[in-house]
């Protein structure tokens, strides 16, 4: 059992979640790209020089909203597909793509941070590359159960032939045993995935698709199939 924090922990660590929660308020009212620690800091009653004690640069602070960012999505569609039963494909897969949409509807300006126009000046550090493939490796693991049950759908030789060149080497670990052109539809389903959200979020159904809901779920019901599973 780990030791209790101190009164001075605790302090920094309240001060650090106010920080972040103010800086997401200056996120959903300028975006990403005009974050500003000085800003933050007047918000909050802090002297301007304080607030680099916790963040030593606006880098370090989009850095940590972009690490939340993606450990709230990842959490959301891990929960959602761990609720359905392990032999349901089709509803694990079904729960899965329906939590990561209803997140980036809940939360649209940490999307928009995730999955959005990239920040001038900014390059994400490694810190990120695990949060950001939490989805990924969610998604990834309903299709490996599958394999590993024998229910993905058969690929034509054709199919593995042609896919074999682009994907040499490529995702080993994650898709172990997996023929080359259920690894390049996987990763078509999660292109589709975040593509559809985003253009859902971003208003490009306007005046095309009018029950988002129901385009959603075929189009990545079409998605999983191309990844080889039995939907």
């Amino acid at each position: 059992m780990s030791a209790p924090r101190t009164a001075r922990e605790r302090a920094r660590a309240e001060l650090t979640r106010e920080i972040l929660d103010a800086a997401r308020e200056h996120l959903a009212a300028s975006g990403a790209s005009q974050l500003s620690l000085r800003a933050i800091a007047r918000d909050l009653g802090m002297a301007s020089s304080a607030i680099y004690r916790y963040f030593p640069s606006r880098d370090a602070l989009l850095t940590a909203l972009i690490v939340e960012a993606y450990d709230s999505l990842g959490a959301a569609v891990e929960q959602a597909e761990a609720s359905a039963a392990r032999d349901d494909v089709a509803g694990r897969w079904r729960a899965g793509t329906r939590a990561a949409r209803a997140w980036a509807l809940d939360h649209p300006h940490e999307y928009s941070l995730i999955y959005g126009s990239p920040v001038p000046g900014y390059v994400a550090p490694s810190d990120t590359i695990d949060p950001a493939g939490r989805v990924g490796l969610a998604l990834a693991g309903i299709l490996r159960d599958a394999h590993a049950a024998g229910r993905l759908r058969p690929m034509p030789l054709a199919d593995v032939q042609q896919a074999r060149p682009m994907l040499e080497g490529l995702l080993a670990l994650v898709f172990v045993d997996i023929d080359e052109p259920r690894v390049v539809g996987a990763i078509s389903a999660w292109t589709t995935l975040f593509g559809t959200i985003s253009f859902e979020l971003f208003g490009h159904y306007e005046n095309i698709v009018v029950d988002r809901a129901a385009y959603f779920d075929e189009t990545m019901r079409r998605a999983g199939i191309l990844a080889g599973l039995d939907l």
